[in-house]
């Protein structure tokens, strides 16, 4: 809803454990074909066969074998898959190449949050925490520069109000001077 532009992706993580959960309800945690089962339905899964997958899950429930627990497992499974039929092409999310799992998100946190702030001795309040990230954000997405250009160029409006820009070579000379 807030970023309408970007496109969601269900984590392959919580669409396997949905499948697993399945597997034990069907044929119990220690039965020797559980992962072959699982297998078989997570690699339609990341062909992009989650309609397939669903209509070969309730076909699972309608075995006449199914007991009324696991019949409700599997329609838990199948509900979910439905509801997030839409983020789950994973064959595309592969073929461009994105993450379809949450690890390349939590080391993002580890490595730009964690790192940061868990130093020995640090405290912070939520705005100065905010503040640093927000900055170590544009160091590392290589946006340093312009976030300075554009800094020194409120600070400059904030201060004397409106006026025309230095030239380039100007600006640049007296960064040099100030260093």
């Amino acid at each position: 809803m807030h970023f309408p532009e970007h496109t969601l992706v269900l984590d392959i993580i919580h669409a396997t454990e949905y499948l697993w959960d399945t597997a034990n309800a069907l044929l119990g945690e220690t039965h020797p074909q559980r992962l072959a089962w699982v297998r078989a339905y997570l690699e339609p899964l990341l062909a992009g066969q989650t309609g397939a997958v669903i209509t070969a899950l309730e076909a699972e429930g309608k075995d006449p074998t199914c007991t009324v627990t696991q019949r409700q497992v599997v329609r838990r499974t199948v509900g979910y898959y439905r509801r997030n039929h839409p983020y789950m092409h994973y064959d595309e999310y592969l073929a461009c190449g994105w993450p379809i799992g949450t690890g390349v998100v939590e080391d993002a946190c580890g490595h730009l949050v964690k790192d940061r702030l868990e130093q020995s001795g640090m405290r912070w309040t939520t705005g100065g925490a905010q503040a640093v990230l927000d900055l170590r954000a544009v160091r590392l997405k290589g946006h340093w520069d312009t976030y300075w250009q554009f800094h020194r160029h409120q600070q400059h409006q904030r201060l004397y109000g409106q006026s025309t820009s230095a030239p380039a070579w100007a600006e640049a000379q007296a960064l040099n001077l100030a260093a």
